[in-house]
C-alpha cells in the first residue's frame, strides 16, 4: 500500500475541536499515513517571547541552541496531542520528534537544512499498523542537538519525508482552501487555482505566497512530489501543485498570480574607495544563510561602490553589524529601509513579454505609487514599493492582468 504524507499547520490544530477534526480526517485516510504537524496556534510566538524574557537572542550561538531546544517543544506537543486524539478514536498512533524520525539537519540554529532522513523507524511503525505523527520544523545535527528549519519549516519536513519514503503525493492542510491568484485576505476578487506548475509555485512561495514555504516547493519540484494544498477547516477541493509541463499557449495570459512579500527590508551598502565589495558582501549573506533578492550594484568604472538588495526584515539585525564593519573599513556605510514591500507578477515567459513589466510600472505610476529596484525573469517581475502601498498595488495589478477572470 502506498504511503501518504499529510501536513497540518498550527491553525488547523488550534483548540480541541479542530484537533478532533484533524484526527477524524487522518483516521479516514487509512493506516499507512505519516502526519507532520506544526506548533498549535500562536505557540511559536509565545515561546519566542519567553526566550526573550529569559535573555535569549537567536543571533548568539549559545542562545540560538537553547532557543531551538525551546521552540521544538511546540511541535512535540502538537504531535503528542494528535497521537492521543487518534488513539482515543480507535486508531493506533505514535508521535515522533524529528530526531526519532531520523531527520538529520545541517546548518546554523534557526535556519537548518535537511541533509538526510533515516526512514527505518518510521517504516517500522507503519509496518506495525500505526499512524506516525512527526513534529515538523526540526531535526538533529551531528552532535545530536535540535536544529530548527526556520518559519514554515514543517512544510519542508513533510515534503522531505514524502520524498524519502517514496510517497508520490503530499497533502498540505492549511487555513485557506488552496493556492490563489492573490492573497484572498487582501484581494477580495482572488480566485482559487485548481492546478499550478511546480516551478510557478516555487516563485510564488519565494515572493510572498504564504500558503507554502518556498523551500518545500523547491524540494517538491526537485524530487517529483505532487502537492495537494487544501483547507483543514472545510471539505473542498484544493490546489494540485504538479510537475507536469505548462500547457498554456503563447497567446494566453502568462501571469498566474500576484504576490507581495511585506516583511522585507531594502539594504544599500556603499564605500568611497571604489573597492569591489560584492564578493565579500555575498559571502557574508551566504554565511548567515540570508538570501538576497533584487540585487543591483555599481559598475566597474564608477568611483564609489554601491550595492543594493532586499532581504527578509527579520534578518536585518543578523547582518547589519557585519555589513557595517565591511563598509566602514572602506569609508562607507549601510542604509536600511524596513518600511517597504516587494510586489511581484508570477507566471511563465514574462521576460519574453516586456510589455507586461511596462504595464506593471505604468499602472502603479498612474495610481501615484512610486517604485524602485525593478527586476524581471522568465517567471517573475518584481518591484519594491513603500509598505503603505502594498495592498493597493496588489489589488491594482490583480485587476490589470485579469486574474479574477477565467479558470
Amino acid at each position: 500500500m502506498a504511503i501518504l504524507v499529510q501536513k497540518y499547520g498550527g491553525t488547523s490544530l488550534a483548540g480541541p475541536g479542530r484537533l478532533r477534526a484533524v484526527a477524524q480526517r487522518v483516521a479516514s485516510a487509512g493506516r499507512n499515513t505519516v502526519v507532520v504537524v506544526s506548533a498549535r496556534g500562536d505557540t511559536t510566538d509565545r515561546l519566542l517571547d519567553l526566550a526573550g524574557e529569559a535573555g535569549g537572542h537567536h543571533a548568539a550561538t549559545r542562545a540560538a541552541r537553547e532557543t531551538d531546544q525551546l521552540l521544538a517543544t511546540g511541535e512535540y506537543m502538537s504531535a503528542a496531542l494528535l497521537a492521543l486524539a487518534l488513539e482515543r478514536s480507535g486508531v493506533r498512533a505514535v508521535s515522533l520528534t524529528g530526531h526519532q524520525a531520523g531527520i538529520r539537519v545541517v546548518g546554523r540554529h534557526g535556519a537548518g537544512v535537511i541533509d538526510s532522513i533515516d526512514t527505518r523507524r518510521v517504516r517500522r511503525e507503519l509496518a506495525a499498523g500505526r499512524v506516525v505523527v512527526v513534529g515538523g520544523f526540526q531535526g538533529s545535527n551531528a552532535a545530536g542537538d535540535v536544529v530548527t528549519l526556520g518559519r514554515g519549516g514543517s512544510d519542508t519536513t513533510a515534503v522531505a519525508l514524502a520524498a524519502a519514503l517514496g510517497a508520490r503525493r503530499c497533502e498540505i492542510y492549511t487555513d485557506v482552501e488552496g493556492v490563489y491568484t492573490a492573497d484572498p485576505r487582501l484581494v477580495a476578487s482572488a480566485r482559487k487555482l485548481r492546478r499550478v506548475p511546480a516551478e510557478v509555485m516555487v516563485e510564488m512561495a519565494f515572493s510572498g505566497a504564504k500558503v507554502l514555504h518556498a523551500r518545500s516547493a523547491e524540494l517538491a519540484l526537485a524530487k517529483g512530489v505532487e502537492l495537494h494544498v487544501r483547507s483543514s477547516l472545510v471539505q473542498a477541493e484544493g490546489t494540485v501543485v504538479h510537475g507536469g509541463e505548462v500547457t498554456e499557449l503563447e497567446t494566453g495570459n502568462p501571469v498566474t498570480a500576484v504576490t507581495s512579500d511585506s516583511p522585507v527590508a531594502r539594504v544599500l551598502v556603499h564605500a568611497r574607495d571604489g573597492r569591489d565589495l560584492a564578493p565579500e558582501i555575498l559571502a557574508l549573506l551566504a554565511g548567515k544563510a540570508v538570501p538576497g533578492d533584487l540585487v543591483a550594484r555599481s559598475g566597474p568604472y564608477e568611483d564609489e561602490f554601491r550595492m543594493g538588495f532586499t532581504i527578509a526584515r527579520d534578518a536585518v539585525e543578523l547582518i547589519r553589524g557585519p555589513l557595517e564593519s565591511v563598509a566602514a573599513a572602506h569609508g562607507g556605510g549601510v542604509l536600511v529601509d524596513a518600511d517597504v514591500a516587494k510586489v511581484s507578477l508570477i507566471g511563465v515567459g514574462l521576460l519574453n513579454r516586456p510589455e507586461y513589466l511596462a504595464r506593471m510600472a505604468a499602472v502603479l505610476s498612474d495610481a501615484g505609487i512610486p517604485t524602485c529596484w525593478v527586476a524581471s525573469s522568465q517567471a517573475r517581475a518584481s518591484v519594491v514599493v513603500a509598505g503603505r502601498h502594498r495592498v493597493e498595488a496588489l489589488r491594482l495589478l490583480h485587476k490589470e492582468f485579469g486574474l479574477a477572470d477565467g479558470d
